[in-house]
């Protein structure tokens, strides 16, 4: 349902039209098209406005910086910087992704002051709202409450971007006079206020599926809670939340049934996990794609033989793909005294591997998430066939040899749900910012801080059964759409005519996909065969969680299994307490096990947790020869 999107794409977001203040701060938009207040005062005026505020959801095309630098998925502030991705594409186009990912960031990034720009652009937005909701004379004082509720849940999730992202940022309401404010305050009561305003006055159900609702509110008031570690508030809440709680549609919270399901458009309406969401739509007849999810579309594997058109960023770690290795058990491996026992042992990849040559993939036990979140060579990639690995990296010698996996169209949907209006691939694949794993593994975090240990593995189990459900693991199945052939034995599959290499077919006698290496097709040995992965994955018993400190890591692990390369993973590790060890493990394992230079950090106690405010900001806030805006520690 695309509802809201068409409207925003309708309304050319004349909302920037109502800013009542104007300096030279960044945090001024000037207005395009602006309209008057008056003409603004009414319900549809209001409504508009509203869909203005959403429409800055996706961070696009509200500052002239890159669009991943304020895509809503923090792939880079989240996973490149939390270790679960590469940057990808070339080493020469760095753009401070490599700074960043490495915690060298400055303050001179302008990655930094485009986020800071985005996010302000959208509090913007929203306080425009709500400048001029009271003064309309045509709603109800319900539908004022509704679209003040909307506006508000919407300004704190911008407000929660900038306070995990910067720590110490300037608040700016709709009552604020004078734009130019110091950032010495907490603003975590502020965002508590408008979550709490929010969950109070907004509606279960809504009329359209991308606006947000009343346990949207509450779980973003809940995860606000979890990260100031007000756990007893947290938990409080979640039991209402996991109980009652509705998506937009008033469809009941839930897992939907297979993982890889949160990633298909085609799901996307009445997907009981979706919390909040923000909407993406390919081909709206604008002939761009600036609303097919433009932050994620530099992200697609790329090569002489991809089929996706650009650029190759966003490749995931080979520590990543290490953790999703389990145990003779089908537990993770995991061990409270050590940060990454999973890298005692690495997956197999393809690096200094030919194409041309044979590859024989990891044997051992894996989580079958990973296959679903990573590219690797041999496994089925959707339905376009078995990964070719190296062969669809830019720079492996650089940034390793996997591909991303969760924001990729299937070649089955491509007419409908891809949009390649431009260079770089879009789709409609919506962008998560909560989803129903995520409230319960936060809730199992907060139960496990009060003392609730079994409560908090039955959360994590409730995430670890769906994960099980074989129905939704990688199979033989996704490699059938683009085979040449399916054959029932060897001997018909060396007779086949006109075979190009890297074509595959699939044997029925040995339940397996063979690709052809080159060389003769007619010769055995130049196929390659490939086996579906061995998939192994169990629940924890009530014994396992009788310790606290286990079953803290085991929460803490089942977070970076299940949000993989979904823009958690930094925050958690900040959050938690436990960036500067699994970072700087991290920076020690990976670079040597890839061979590669490019992952050479370092991660400062007191300096890494939060980015530096942008110094751009902080000379535009200059007033008298001093900055209203100081710089965060470590970064002067």
């Amino acid at each position: 349902m695309n509802t809201l999107r068409n409207s925003i794409i309708i309304v050319s977001l004349i909302a920037i039209g109502v800013l009542f203040y104007a300096c030279d701060s960044i945090i001024d938009v000037p207005a395009k098209g602006a309209l008057s207040e008056d003409v603004l005062a009414n319900q549809e005026g209001v409504e508009t406005l509203l869909v203005g505020a959403y429409g800055a959801l996706d961070g696009q095309l509200m500052s002239s910086e890159r669009r991943e630098a304020t895509d809503v998925s923090n792939w880079v502030y989240g996973s490149l910087a939390g270790g679960d991705a590469h940057k990808g594409e070339s080493l020469g186009n760095t753009n401070g992704y490599v700074q960043i990912g490495n915690g060298n960031a400055s303050a001179s990034i302008s990655f930094l002051d485009g986020k800071w720009t985005a996010t302000y652009e959208g509090i913007n937005r929203t306080n425009a709202v709500l400048n001029l909701v009271d003064e309309v004379d045509d709603m109800s004082q319900e539908a004022k409450d509704r679209v003040a509720g909307e506006a508000r849940f919407l300004r704190g999730h911008f407000y929660f971007e900038l306070k995990k992202m910067f720590n110490m940022v300037p608040w700016i309401d709709e009552d604020t006079e004078n734009p130019n404010q110091p950032n010495d305050q907490d603003i975590w009561p502020n965002i508590e206020a408008d979550f709490e305003y929010a969950y109070q006055n907004l509606p279960e159900v809504q009329n359209d599926a991308a606006r947000v609702n009343k346990w949207a509110a509450a779980s973003y008031l809940a995860k606000t809670y979890v990260y100031q570690e007000k756990w007893s508030e947290a938990k409080a809440l979640f039991d209402e939340i996991i109980a009652n709680g509705v998506t937009s549609q008033g469809v009941a919270y839930d897992l939907i049934e297979e993982f890889r399901q949160n990633y298909n458009p085609a799901r996307e309406d009445g997907n009981p996990e979706a919390v909040f969401a923000v909407e993406m739509v390919a081909n709206d007849g604008t002939g761009h794609t600036d609303n097919a999810n433009l932050g994620m579309s530099s992200a697609f594997p790329y090569g002489d033989t991809s089929p996706f058109p650009c650029c190759g960023y966003y490749q995931p770690t080979q520590d990543l793909v290490n953790s999703f290795r389990t145990d003779g058990s089908g537990l993770p491996i995991i061990d409270v005294n050590d940060p990454d026992p999973y890298n005692d042992e690495m997956v197999n990849n393809d690096m200094g591997v030919s194409p041309e040559d044979e590859f024989q993939p990891y044997e051992g036990p894996l989580d079958p998430r990973l296959d679903w979140t990573v590219g690797r060579r041999g496994v089925p990639y959707l339905d376009w066939g078995p990964y070719p690995g190296v062969a669809w990296a830019r720079e492996p010698e650089n940034f390793g040899p996997y591909g991303p996996k969760k924001h990729v169209y299937w070649a089955e949907q491509q007419a409908e749900y891809a949009d390649l209006n431009s260079w770089a691939p879009g789709s409609a694949i919506n962008t998560y910012v909560i989803r129903f794993a995520d409230v319960l593994l936060l809730a199992a975090e907060a139960e496990v801080e009060v003392g609730s240990l079994e409560q908090a593995r039955q959360y994590v189990n409730r995430v670890r059964a769906r994960a099980a459900n074989e129905n939704g693991w990688v199979n033989l199945d996704h490699n059938r759409s683009q085979a040449i052939a399916e054959v029932a034995n060897e001997n018909e599959m060396l007779g086949l005519d006109d075979v190009s290499q890297f074509d595959w077919v699939i044997r029925e006698d040995t339940e397996s996909t063979f690709v052809y290496l080159g060389g003769g097709s007619g010769n055995a040995n130049n196929w390659q065969e490939y086996e579906i992965p061995n998939y192994d994955i169990a629940e924890y018993t009530s014994a396992q969680f009788t310790d606290p400190n286990f079953a803290r890591e085991a929460v803490h692990f089942e977070r970076k299994l299940e949000l993989a390369m979904e823009g958690h993973r930094f925050f958690d590790l900040v959050r938690w307490g436990e960036a500067e060890e699994q970072m700087n493990e991290f920076f020690s394992y990976e670079g040597p096990a890839l061979g590669i230079p490019t992952r050479d950090g370092q991660f400062t106690a007191g300096k890494n947790e939060y980015y530096p405010i942008p110094q751009n900001q902080i000379d535009l806030s200059t007033v008298g020869g001093e900055p209203v805006l100081q710089q965060n520690p470590g970064y002067n």
